[in-house]
């Protein structure tokens, strides 16, 4: 189940990736880090060299990042609890595209990007999902 701090970031996101997102937290554990952006909020992850577009699908809410949650029980992300690890983003990954083939939802894991791999990046498929 997601947790009101993610249903807070998911404000602006596309119900349909919206609902991949809830129905793959019943199989992976993860917390929603990013959901919609301001062209402002890009800009600077540009510029830190976090992301590498201006256009990105954060801008039209057709974009989720998300992060793997080690909860320890009490229901409250905390230092430590929130891991980075590729494998664990491969789990994430797995749960996200079973949730999108049984929503019938096309989505794209940045994860499989052959260049600038993004681990926790999620987003609807351009061609289905025109911005």
């Amino acid at each position: 189940m997601l947790l009101p701090r993610d249903r807070e970031r998911l404000a602006g996101v596309h119900p349909d990736l919206a609902r991949v997102v809830e129905r793959a937290r019943a199989a992976a554990p993860f917390i929603v880090t990013e959901g919609l952006r301001t062209p402002q909020r890009q800009a600077a992850l540009v510029k830190a060299g976090a992301s590498r577009t201006l256009n990105s699908r954060h801008l039209t809410g057709h974009a989720v990042d998300l992060a793997y949650w080690l909860d320890d029980g009490d229901g409250a992300p905390e230092a430590g609890e929130i891991r980075w690890d590729w494998p664990l983003y491969r789990q994430i990954a797995v749960a996200m595209k079973a949730a999108a083939e049984t929503e019938g939802v096309k989505l794209v894991w940045g994860g499989d990007w052959t260049s600038f791999r993004d681990g926790p990046h999620f987003e609807l498929d351009r061609q289905a999902y025109p911005a």
